[in-house]
């Protein structure tokens, strides 16, 4: 089969798993001269092949897949296989390949799915793709490819599914976006297959319009033709039947029980799914849920509308980066004659903060179909409430503070006892600008570095734990900056006092931008608390009691979620 007739992302698919094949076996692998033979996907090509090798270079020795110790020919498509008949290739991917079959004792055309690797996996490799697969064939919907068998052939895994005559959704959007409301037909039946598959403990994580193949449904063209048609809900464009494929052969984006990382899951997942990936998955997080298909069935919804993906980038990586960091372009943006209720259907599912799409996808699929008969949907803004849950909501960077929960809790000891020292200093009528200055000074710094020592060695530090920093090292300036001014312009000691609870909030204010909304709150609590200060005689022992708790309630909450992880991981 030629690679020509295969879509952009099942091209690059190949083509690494081509090369990474040759590499296996002891061959010098090109990726120069694969860059030269495909122009057009060069820059891709060089970027995801940096990927794989870095994947391969973090796999563990011992967990590798077995190599044979002498190179092999490449397997050819076998002319029989067990019941079937091989007819041709219909399709391939970095795990797969896909051949049209007849099974001989039924007389019937079938799929075949065998694993592109095996003589070259290891055990856990080969169990993996027959466990998944064995659960997708407990599925059984009209919208959803059904698996017929799943065996093991002198060691080659295989799968044999219904085989749909017809063309993906993918290859249907390559000539232009959908209408609306035909668009909101099909990933509601989409939806609905989908649910099935959550309800059965089943996330498909790989949901895409390459997975969604479109079958014609005879009957319905049959019955069109026969009678005049009474409906603007039947006609041509709907007599296309979604089915979802690929079930339980979804590529894994965490490290499996055993400890072993595969590196085809790791390079199939940014070759195959960028677009569509929700930031959780993206971020290599392992607590997916059936949010996490609903994402990608609300970017499959926003390609339908128009005709692109919600992220579009030069390469794969930036796509992901993209997924994580920035909103989509509302689709009314892009196209002309879209609802602006279907619009904010799709946007809920595409929202960040998983809690904040819709919690199955039988609820996403229910507002498509009232959409459709023109009735309320769910999705609609509710004022206020919708607003703050909005601005109080969590950041995919939320993650980080679970390396600092412990240290938050003596962060709040820390400076809850540099605020009593000093006030149990103006209560004893110290004066001294300079002893202020001083133990503010050498506390704070001190503090800070014993503070980003302690957690370096805990790990590497991220990028965002830097801009933190930062943002905590702007704080101290400003606290010290306090002191030096009230020398400098002579006046009392703590006059300026109330100005450490204004910085101090204005850092939360950072934080909140960057970790969690709730912060916001945090800040505000602190604002207040400087307004107070200048009116009660305990100015500092006021401000250390607010910011001591704004640290030890949220390092309690991280790190006990740090001991549920370990736990987790330790099991």
């Amino acid at each position: 089969m030629s690679l020509a007739n295969l879509s952009r992302d099942d091209r690059l698919s190949a083509i690494l798993a081509d090369l990474f094949e040759q590499q296996q076996r002891g061959r010098p692998a090109s990726i120069d001269a694969a860059c030269r033979e495909h122009a057009d996907l060069a820059d891709e090509l060089r970027a995801l092949w940096a990927t794989a090798q870095f994947a391969a270079f973090a796999l563990p020795r011992g967990d590798s897949p077995t190599v044979p110790q002498t190179p092999l020919e490449p397997m050819p498509p076998p002319d029989s296989f067990g019941d079937y008949e091989i007819l041709e290739e219909i399709g391939r991917g970095g795990m797969g390949v896909v051949y049209k079959a007849r099974q001989k004792s039924l007389d019937r055309i079938v799929a075949i799915k065998m694993m592109r690797e095996a003589r070259l996996s290891s055990e856990s490799d080969r169990g993996r793709f027959l466990a998944e697969a064995e659960s997708a064939a407990r599925l059984k919907h009209p919208n959803i490819v059904t698996v017929y068998e799943v065996g093991n052939q002198n060691g080659l895994p295989f799968i044999v599914m219904e085989f749909v005559e017809g063309r993906n959704l993918s290859q249907r959007l390559s000539e232009g976006p959908m209408q609306p409301r035909e668009a909101a037909r099909l990933v509601a039946v989409v939806a609905r297959a989908v649910q099935q598959a959550h309800e059965r403990g089943i996330l498909h994580r790989d949901l895409k319009p390459a997975n969604i193949l479109l079958q014609n449904d005879e009957r319905e063209t049959r019955n069109d033709e026969s009678k005049p048609s009474h409906s603007s809900l039947i006609n041509h464009r709907s007599s296309l039947v979604p089915k979802v494929t690929d079930f339980g052969l979804a590529k894994r984006l965490t490290v499996s029980p055993d400890g072993m990382r595969d590196w085809r899951t790791q390079t199939g997942a940014i070759v195959g799914t960028p677009g569509y990936m929700a930031p959780e998955q993206a971020t290599g997080r392992k607590d997916l849920t059936p949010a996490t298909d609903v994402y990608a069935l609300g970017a499959i919804l926003y390609e339908c509308l128009t005709g692109r993906p919600p992220f579009l980038a030069t390469n794969p990586i930036d796509a992901l980066m993209m997924v994580v960091e920035q909103e989509p372009v509302p689709p009314r943006m892009l196209t002309a004659g879209i609802d602006r209720e279907l619009e904010m259907i799709c946007l809920k599912c595409l929202q960040k903060p998983p809690e904040l799409r819709y919690a199955t996808s039988a609820e996403f699929a229910a507002d498509l179909e009232a959409y459709r008969a023109g009735e309320a949907v769910s999705s609609q803004p509710s004022g206020l409430s919708y607003f703050l849950s909005r601005m109080l909501r969590e950041t995919h960077h939320v993650g980080v503070l679970e390396n600092w929960g412990l240290l938050w809790i003596w962060h709040s000891l820390a400076t809850f006892v540099l605020c009593l020292l000093t006030q149990i200093m103006a209560w004893s009528n110290v004066t001294d600008h300079t002893t202020y200055l001083l133990m503010w000074s050498i506390g704070l710094i001190a503090w800070g570095t014993i503070l980003w020592r302690l957690r370096r060695r805990a790990g590497p530090v991220l990028f965002v734990e830097r801009q933190l920093a930062h943002a905590w090292a702007a704080g101290v300036c400003a606290s010290i900056a306090m002191f030096v001014i009230e020398r400098v312009m002579e006046l009392p000691v703590l006059n300026l006092s109330p100005a450490l609870a204004v910085a101090a909030g204005m850092v939360f204010v950072i934080k909140a931008g960057i970790l969690s909304g709730r912060f916001y709150v945090t800040a505000a609590a602190l604002f207040l608390t400087a307004t107070i200060m200048p009116l009660v005689d305990a100015k500092l022992l006021l401000f250390g009691s607010v910011i001591s708790l704004a640290f030890l309630f949220p390092g309690i909450k991280y790190y006990r979620l740090r001991l549920r992880a370990d736990g987790d991981s330790g099991a």
